[in-house]
């Protein structure tokens, strides 16, 4: 009665509604998960505790995927505690604090370092947090606009950048032609990820905020923030105990050598998984690669590789470093929590068949033709209401995709299925930009140490924003059919929509 029907999408929808108005996290995503067990089972109590737990929580928790990723959290949290206990993070702050002495260029240096670190979007919410929190603290920059700053470095950029875990996951998705060729082609149609990068770099420079994002900053400025190195917010909004004594040997190279080494042994995990040591080519070994476990086998040889360096240059002893490693798995406990609660609820609307209902919507606009220069925006919205529920932009690329390729006969000549194809793109990390239950915004509250909701909240206005102009650009897109029209005048508009809100602000602000 329930199932493939808009009962299917209620769940989330109470979640993330609950989340947002109580600012908790935790009990929204249970309530949710309630609701959809509920629902599943037609109301039955055991019924629903039997697909709860043992179809939802348990069968989430040993699937080998997420199983991985929950590996490469911990790991990573492990090493950043050994970067931050060896003093390689304090040492970073300090040299940093001598080169970036303004807001804008802190905010240019979360932003480059997000570019640079393109490989896989939890991998870059978590290492561009650890790293760049000392600098943005020392800036007077809110850890609410440092979470921003992540979360719109992570998909936006990986969504583009045709060697990483988001490609290899959208070639997956396309059967019966070259899936890396569309993707690459599909690119520059990419409105929401090249708009966001544009605002980022417009509030960066302008060095302006607005909405909730403006009041996170003001307020920040009048707080004195402890030292991220000894002690910071976590995304619960607690505070963590002070930790022990760091070394004050640590160097810069205590945490360059350690994020270097992570980043070169994770791209070698990857394409190791993808038989890139059998013979298979590079970029093929990237897009048939297994992100989950080539992270994993990455993050793992790369914290042997940091305890032997410590110990040989002696910023650490043995047990110090050891000592670390479930310190660094207790900061990753809240992640992990909402994690497997995200997760779970994703299950219930699985299981009820949401993506089904969301997909037959698409197909009826597809079928009936009406108005087809207005169907990549159809998509977008589609696609970015999907992942906002969801809370999984790799799920809606799953369920839309096909869909487009098969609407279009598998053309890969019509140019209204690339931007069709990139609009399903866009329009999923858009919803899961938009959405507390996307790990991916999870990852980035991990990563500056943010409350989640609050970073949430202070994001959506700017998502938001970018979303309107990436809908005005899909039905130009659909129209006249040529990135290097449709790109350009998007940038612009978003350009000039930005100086309208600096300066409307300015007005107000003299009032």
């Amino acid at each position: 009665m329930f199932s493939n029907s808009f009962w299917a999408l209620l769940p989330p929808i109470i979640a993330i509604l609950l989340a947002l108005i109580t600012k908790e996290v935790y009990s929204s995503l249970m309530l949710g998960i309630v609701v959809g067990g509920l629902l599943y089972a037609q109301f039955s109590p055991s019924a629903a505790m039997e697909h709860i737990f043992v179809d939802g929580m348990i069968g989430q928790l040993s699937d080998s995927w997420n199983v991985g990723i929950l590996l490469f959290l911990v790991i990573l949290g492990s090493i950043v505690m050994l970067m931050n206990r060896a003093g390689g993070s304090a040492a970073f702050g300090r040299w940093a604090s001598g080169h970036v002495k303004t807001r804008v260029g802190a905010q240019l240096a979360t932003f480059a370092l997000g570019v640079l670190i393109f490989i896989d979007d939890y991998f870059n919410c978590l290492t561009v947090g650890s790293v760049m929190r000392p600098v943005t603290d020392k800036n007077k920059i809110s850890r609410q606009k440092l979470a921003y700053l992540i979360d719109a470095t992570a998909a936006p950029v990986c969504i583009i950048a045709p060697v990483s875990s988001w490609a290899a996951a959208v070639t997956g998705f396309v059967n019966g032609t070259n899936g890396l060729t569309l993707f690459i082609r599909a690119i520059p149609y990419n409105l929401y990820a090249f708009l966001t990068i544009t605002m980022m770099i417009a509030l960066s420079i302008g060095n302006f905020d607005y909405g909730p994002m403006k009041k996170a900053e003001e307020e920040h400025k009048q707080v004195k923030m402890p030292d991220s190195t000894i002690k910071a917010a976590s995304i619960t909004g607690s505070e963590e105990q002070p930790t022990p004594p760091i070394s004050q040997k640590g160097r810069v190279i205590h945490l360059v050598l350690p994020i270097v080494t992570l980043i070169v042994c994770c791209i070698i995990g990857m394409i190791y998984t993808g038989g890139f040591f059998e013979g298979v080519n590079f970029v093929d070994a990237m897009a048939n690669s297994d992100a989950s476990v080539g992270l994993v086998y990455g993050s793992a040889v790369a914290l042997v590789i940091t305890i032997i360096f410590y110990l040989v240059t002696r910023v650490l002893d043995f047990k110090e470093c050891m000592n670390a490693i479930p310190e660094g798995f207790r900061s990753m406990v809240p992640a992990i929590l909402i994690l497997t609660l995200a997760w779970t609820l994703k299950s219930m609307t699985d299981s009820l068949g949401a993506g089904e209902y969301v997909a037959s919507l698409v197909s009826i606009i597809a079928e009936n033709g009406i108005a087809i220069s207005f169907l990549p925006a159809f998509i977008f919205v589609i696609g970015a209401f999907l992942a906002f529920a969801t809370g999984t932009s790799w799920g809606t690329f799953g369920i839309l995709i096909p869909i487009v390729v098969l609407a279009f006969g598998n053309d890969v000549n019509n140019e209204l299925m690339i931007i069709s194809i990139s609009a399903c793109m866009a329009g999923a990390v858009c919803g899961d930009h938009c959405s507390p239950i996307s790990d991916t915004t999870i990852m980035a509250s991990a990563g500056a140490q943010c409350e989640h909701i609050s970073h949430v909240s202070t994001q959506l206005p700017y998502a938001l924003t970018a979303a309107a102009v990436s809908v005005v650009g899909y039905v130009l897109a659909g129209f006249v059919r040529n990135w290097l029209i449709t790109l350009p005048v998007s940038i612009i508009i978003m350009i000039a929509i930005l100086m309208i809100i600096k300066k409307r602000a300015k007005i107000l602000l003299t009032k």
